[in-house]
């Protein structure tokens, strides 16, 4: 199957699914922060769309303990940037039907959360297909080592994501069933 094709069968089946699937556990990622030794502060989130795993209670606990909460603002050229942003603060609409910052403060993550269409057993990431993710990380990753988390449902893993040169591998994936 193609990434096309693949693709959107994952997003029906989330779709149809979604109400039925079960939040993220906080300890999941925290387990993950302690392996890593993890020092940063900032965290690269986003805010649900499409169906993707709402993450909101999760950064509000990150912000809860003292965590800075970025989100990414799409730019031109398929390129995006992380702005920081609190629960408290107002979004915008992009020309995607995403919520985005308001905020001008750029900022780079030291790890970010990652929606996903679909993942396999080797860390692949199949997105929305424009990329961004895969440009960000490889313009911020020159500078920084960051952690990359998708996450997904659970039933989103298939066998096998077609790659090419451009997907970049992710840390880690963590589902409703992660512990």
């Amino acid at each position: 199957m193609n990434k096309h094709e693949l693709r959107k069968k994952i997003l029906k089946t989330r779709k149809k699914n979604y109400f039925k699937a079960n939040l993220l556990n906080f300890s999941s990622i925290l387990k993950i922060l302690k392996k890593e030794k993890f020092k940063g502060k900032i965290i690269g989130g986003y805010f649900p769309y499409n169906y993707e795993v709402d993450i909101i209670n999760i950064l509000r606990k990150f912000e809860q303990n003292n965590f800075i909460i970025s989100l990414p603002r799409i730019k031109k050229n398929f390129q995006m940037d992380f702005y920081q942003w609190s629960l408290k603060d107002p979004l915008k609409i992009n020309n995607y039907g995403i919520p985005e910052p308001v905020s001008d403060k750029v900022l780079s993550p030291d790890m970010l959360l990652i929606p996903l269409v679909a993942f396999d057993k080797n860390l692949n990431r199949l997105g929305y297909g424009g990329g961004f993710y895969d440009r960000y990380i490889s313009k911020i990753n020159k500078n920084n080592k960051i952690i990359k988390i998708g996450i997904a449902y659970s039933f989103q893993k298939v066998k096998k994501i077609p790659i090419n040169k451009f997907d970049i591998k992710l840390n880690f994936i963590i589902t409703e069933k992660s512990k």
